[in-house]
């Protein structure tokens, strides 16, 4: 029987991200999913709303091949309709004294894929433009935000027999 793990139980979980070390080079590191809350009994921020901020320090990135979101009781799971893996917009903070180094992930409004599903979707940046994000290369405006329609695939999910991604790239 496959374990079923939802999206709330990976939440305060270690993730792999990559991000720059204080040597200056790409590094990946494992990183609490959800950021410190402003009061021990909140939940964590696990994503961030992109629009209207910048994020000019301790910018990640999440490899990713799916996200999900739940709607009206039921799961769904989106993944790229051409298969490949991806990566999330994201954003790291060191620990402090009560919460570990963590990591959450930026979010924009839906594209026409995943708005019958949810009004907002973390942001997805395409392999081969993964350091326009953390080198800066390119204005915040041309990242953060949805990609065109006819890019992800949504499709009824139970949770049996999550698959795990096979491989990275970098």
């Amino acid at each position: 029987m496959a374990n079923k793990t939802t999206h709330a139980d990976r939440i305060g979980q270690p993730g792999a991200v990559i991000r720059y070390g204080r040597d200056g080079k790409a590094e990946m590191v494992n990183l609490v999913w959800g950021l410190e809350p402003a009061w021990p009994d909140e939940r964590p921020f696990e994503v961030v709303r992109a629009e209207g901020r910048t994020f000019p320090n301790n910018r990640c990135l999440v490899p990713a091949s799916e996200f999900f979101h739940n709607r009206r009781g039921r799961r769904y799971r989106f993944t790229r309709i051409d298969g490949d893996h991806f990566y999330l917009a994201g954003i790291w903070r060191p620990a402090t004294p009560r919460w570990p180094a963590a990591y959450a992930a930026l979010t924009v409004e839906a594209n026409d894929d995943v708005r019958p599903y949810a009004e907002r979707q973390m942001v997805v940046i395409p392999r081969g433009r993964q350091m326009e994000w953390l080198d800066r290369l390119s204005p915040e405006a041309n990242i953060l935000r949805a990609l065109p329609p006819y890019t992800f695939k949504a499709e009824l999910w139970d949770g049996d027999d999550v698959p795990r991604q096979a491989e990275l790239a970098i």
